[in-house]
């Protein structure tokens, strides 16, 4: 390598190591959401670091075809100790900052969706089942309306059919109820035997 390949790669290590501080922190500053959770725990520190390695050999790799050498790992942990030491505090900072704005602007976003979207929808939802529930409740009083005017005159007729038939018939057709309400009653002590049986 040329000096001035030598002098690329070190800046772009500093650099690098600068900006691996500022990733740790990041992504420190958010492990505790999944620091409970251990098989997520685990994969998540996997997936960092495989990250972090795949980038810093990826800006090696565009600064000196990617040649590895000793110098290379002390200009990295050089600066990361500059990051550590001048600015880390700073940055923490920022990163809280930004972190509140840019959780108000979620929550903001988040009460204005709830108050011009969902509960609109809602509104109209609940107004249309009731219209709905009011519709069918008149039109089930209008059907029973008219079943009473329909049934009422058979009623009478039937009444007065009844009030001509001979006795005989008359006895018949109370045998008949008889007979029903017995099957009646004994389907119904056999239901209340049951459920007492389930209990």
């Amino acid at each position: 390598m040329t000096i001035s390949v030598q002098f690329m790669t070190m800046v772009s290590m500093v650099l690098s190591g600068f900006y691996l501080g500022i990733a740790l922190d990041t992504f420190r500053r958010f492990t505790p959401y999944w620091k409970r959770k251990v098989v997520l725990a685990y994969l998540m520190e996997i997936c960092f670091w495989l990250t972090q390695t795949v980038i810093l050999f990826y800006i090696l790799f565009q600064v000196n075809s990617g040649e590895i050498r000793f110098y290379i790992f002390i200009a990295c942990l050089l600066g990361f100790a500059m990051y550590q030491v001048f600015a880390a505090t700073i940055y923490k900072k920022v990163l809280e900052h930004m972190i509140r704005i840019v959780t108000n602007i979620y929550l903001f976003c988040k009460r204005v969706v709830q108050a011009l979207i969902v509960q609109p929808i809602i509104w109209i939802f609940t107004l249309l089942v009731t219209i709905i529930l009011g519709v069918v409740r008149v039109i089930w009083k209008i059907i029973l309306f008219i079943l009473k005017l329909l049934l009422t005159p058979i009623g009478w007729i039937l009444k007065a059919i009844y009030s001509i038939l001979p006795n005989s018939f008359k006895n018949f057709f109370k045998q008949i109820a008889g007979f029903y309400s017995k099957i009646k009653n004994i389907l119904v002590k056999w239901l209340n035997t049951l459920k007492s049986m389930g209990r």
